[in-house]
């Protein structure tokens, strides 16, 4: 075997493991928002502050999901401070369905202030 040919199986075989791994953590990642369907959806209660200041906009919640399609975590990755309470709270009680493992679910929650 000669050292070029020895050298270009050596950068094919690196090629390949990093695609294996790669493929792997990608594997081992929980799914993505799209792969959950929402079952059962609660609506926020507007706070009051909130609707006499004329405040609205979207706030964007990252989910927990559970397995059994129960929300298990929220949090506030964008929007109004003073909507995030409301949205977390109710997206707390949001049921999924059910899948095969935990996932994260990133969910836009809008206010309306002419509602």
């Amino acid at each position: 075997m000669t050292p070029r040919f020895s050298k270009c199986l050596s950068a094919k075989r690196g090629r390949a493991f990093l695609l294996m791994l790669s493929t792997l953590i990608c594997l081992s990642l929980p799914c993505s928002a799209e792969e959950r369907k929402v079952q059962k959806r609660i609506q926020p209660v507007y706070p009051e502050l909130a609707r006499r200041m004329h405040l609205g906009g979207v706030v964007r919640i990252s989910a927990t999901v559970a397995a059994d399609g129960s929300v298990t975590e929220v949090k506030t990755i964008s929007g109004n401070k003073m909507l995030s309470l409301a949205a977390e709270e109710a997206v707390k009680k949001w049921k999924f369905v059910a899948g095969e493992s935990q996932s994260t679910v990133n969910i836009d929650v809008n206010f309306d202030v002419t509602n």
